[in-house]
């Protein structure tokens, strides 16, 4: 809002209609010492002054080159993104409780399901989830509710730890085990030979990532599918909706349900977010999947038309059927994401997605040319990231990039100390060839 609307004779009314004497009396259950009592920052200025003042504090702020990734992505977003999704009929938008009223804005759905079903190979895809943790939670309770005879959820350890958190909260209530697989010292793939071990007739579900969390394209795909498959589990996969522009569709894997995250396409990096989670799946789950679906039709006089075909969220019906607590959802992220698919077509999208296997690769190898550094830790092919290990501690690397203006890698001592002093590095197309050099040049000295 960019202005006060009311006046003070008016503030003073509504005050005076709830029996209330002053604002301040309205936040008196807040205690005084949280209160927020510095002087006016612009005392007696006019609105165009205060807009000078602001401009200039803001004008004091720092863009860095960005190798910082590890699941929200700093990637160049066309200008139409903006412009379309700025338009008031969809930014506006929100949960439509008389939904076929906004044909457009059901139209934009559809489109973006549509999208993520030729991307992923799936056959049904919702309308968007909260981000790829919240997938993931809900396909481990999907994956309950069609095995109902099994209770154990198979996870590698090369899942985003933030993820497994996340996951873990979700099942808490719902008697799920998790077991963690370990990964292949040499390549950051799943271990096969601890995922046969661990897989029996009481496992609802096998999940993997690929890219990993490593950055690494797990070639074990088929192999960890058909492993879920003969032991009548369900195979669940996770990955970047943009790495589907260069690597193989999930659904060629046999893949049952699909999660992951589209903030990569058409969203920009903002205090680490916002996401944008995917779900997809077979088209015998339906019924479990959560959340809306939007469906095309034709009304009586044979016109197209477009319906929530399917709303599984205990909003619309009685909460004990509710396939998922999912209320509202990142619509407005969704819709970015289709507007910028659509604008880049499949050959923008496949050019983009060889460069972020080609030039992460290129930095990894002039990195390891560096005393002291070994890039990329996995002898594996990468997607946007890969692992590198430092004789330094990664921690007080960043602080030194810092000083020179650049944001650096994320350090993995939490959560694998076993990799030593091992940082993540990204790299996009936003990461410029100068932006590249001064990185390397500061990491050599």
């Amino acid at each position: 809002m960019p202005y006060i609307p009311h006046t003070e004779t008016e503030i003073k009314e509504m005050l005076k209609q709830i029996g209330v004497a002053s604002i301040d009396e309205l936040f008196a259950d807040i205690p005084e010492e949280i209160w927020y009592n510095e002087k006016e920052p612009f005392p007696g200025k006019s609105e165009r002054e205060v807009v000078h003042d602001i401009r200039s504090i803001l004008g004091q702020n720092r863009t860095y080159p960005m190798f910082l990734g590890a699941g929200c992505y700093n990637h160049y977003i066309p200008a139409v993104v903006k412009a379309i999704i700025s338009r008031g009929e969809f930014f506006t938008s929100y949960t439509q409780y008389q939904p076929e009223l906004s044909q457009g804005f059901l139209r934009a759905l559809f489109e973006y399901q549509t999208f993520i079903c030729q991307l992923t190979g799936m056959d049904v895809s919702n309308a968007s989830m909260y981000d790829w943790a919240s997938s993931l939670g809900e396909a481990a309770l999907m994956a309950a509710r069609i095995k109902k005879d099994r209770n154990n959820i198979i996870i590698s350890k090369t899942t985003h730890p933030a993820r497994v958190q996340v996951l873990k909260t979700y099942v808490k209530g719902a008697g799920l085990n998790i077991i963690e697989i370990g990964y292949s010292a040499r390549t950051g793939q799943v271990d096969i030979e601890k995922l046969k071990d661990s897989v029996n007739d009481k496992t609802a579900m096998v999940y993997m990532e690929s890219p990993n969390f490593f950055g690494v394209i797990d070639e074990t795909v088929p192999t960890v599918s058909k492993i879920a498959h003969e032991a009548g589990c369900l195979f669940v996969f996770g990955t970047d909706m943009l790495s589907l522009s260069i690597l193989k569709p999930p659904g060629e894997f046999g893949a049952d349900i699909l999660i992951g995250d589209a903030q990569s396409p058409g969203n920009p990096v903002s205090f680490g977010g916002s996401q944008l989670g995917v779900i997809a799946c077979k088209k015998e789950f339906v019924r479990d999947l959560p959340g809306r679906l939007v469906g095309e039709t034709h009304d009586k006089d044979g016109r197209k038309g477009y319906v929530l075909t399917l709303q599984t969220r205990e909003q619309h019906i009685r909460r004990q059927k509710a396939t998922s607590n999912i209320t509202t959802n990142h619509a407005l992220n969704a819709l970015a994401a289709t507007v910028y698919i659509a604008w880049m077509g499949a050959g923008g999208l496949s050019e983009l997605g060889s460069y972020l296997i080609k030039k992460p690769k290129d930095v990894a190898e002039k990195m390891n040319n560096i005393k002291g550094w070994r890039a990329p830790l996995f002898d594996s092919n990468h997607f946007r990231e890969f692992v590198a290990v430092s004789r330094d501690d990664p921690e007080v690397i960043n602080r030194k990039l810092l000083e020179h203006g650049i944001s650096g890698g994320f350090s993995l001592k939490k959560w694998y100390p076993e990799l030593g002093n091992a940082a993540l590095y990204c790299v996009t197309e936003c990461c410029s060839d100068v932006d590249i050099e001064r990185l390397l040049g500061v990491l050599e000295s």
